[in-house]
């Protein structure tokens, strides 16, 4: 039966889970209780992210909370291979059908997954539109978890107390590009 209850967790991940419970609710990481609404990117920005980036092969892009998965088929439209999680199964459904039918299946995974239960040492880039309160709760996390030369890219908010390497707006949409010392 241990089996069934999945990995093992330490006393700090314990601690972890607590302090996210309380700021994110007892409900967190659940379905039908999402960290933020799915708002799609823009297909223009989209791409404007990964020149930011300068993704492409060999990179390995992880989209927390990727919604129908756009970012995570552009990334792999441009050789690099994707990640993409999401809490919603309906999401993750729409994801999946959309990565089929642009023919970029076999470089990309969908994961139905809270996004702070992600791991993310195996990404070179990380992909963000959440909401503000969340984009603060991970940013340790991704300066810790993220190699040095990583890069973070963020739609809409800015990850508190971190200074992005690069700062756009366009079309009155703001774009940030973090790189992890």
């Amino acid at each position: 039966m241990d089996s069934e209850k999945g990995p093992s967790v330490t006393g700090t991940e314990e601690a972890e889970d607590r302090a996210f419970k309380a700021i994110r609710g007892p409900w967190a990481g659940t379905p039908h209780h999402l960290d933020a609404p799915f708002w799609p990117t823009p297909e223009p920005l989209v791409e404007r992210m990964l020149d930011l980036a300068g993704v492409g092969p060999g990179d390995h892009l992880i989209d927390l909370g990727c919604g129908d998965g756009r970012i995570v088929i552009a990334a792999a439209r441009r050789g690099a291979s994707a990640l993409g999680v999401d809490i919603d199964a309906e999401r993750i459904a729409e994801a999946e059908t959309a990565a089929r039918a642009a023919g970029v299946e076999q470089l990309v995974r969908f994961r139905r997954e809270d996004l702070f239960a992600t791991r993310l040492e195996e990404a070179s880039v990380v992909t963000l539109y959440l909401l503000p309160m969340v984009h603060g709760l991970l940013g340790a996390r991704l300066r810790t978890e993220l190699a040095p030369g990583s890069r973070v890219l963020g739609h809409a908010f800015a990850i508190r107390d971190w200074a992005p390497h690069k700062h756009e707006v366009i079309d009155q949409r703001e774009v940030f590009l973090w790189v992890v010392d």
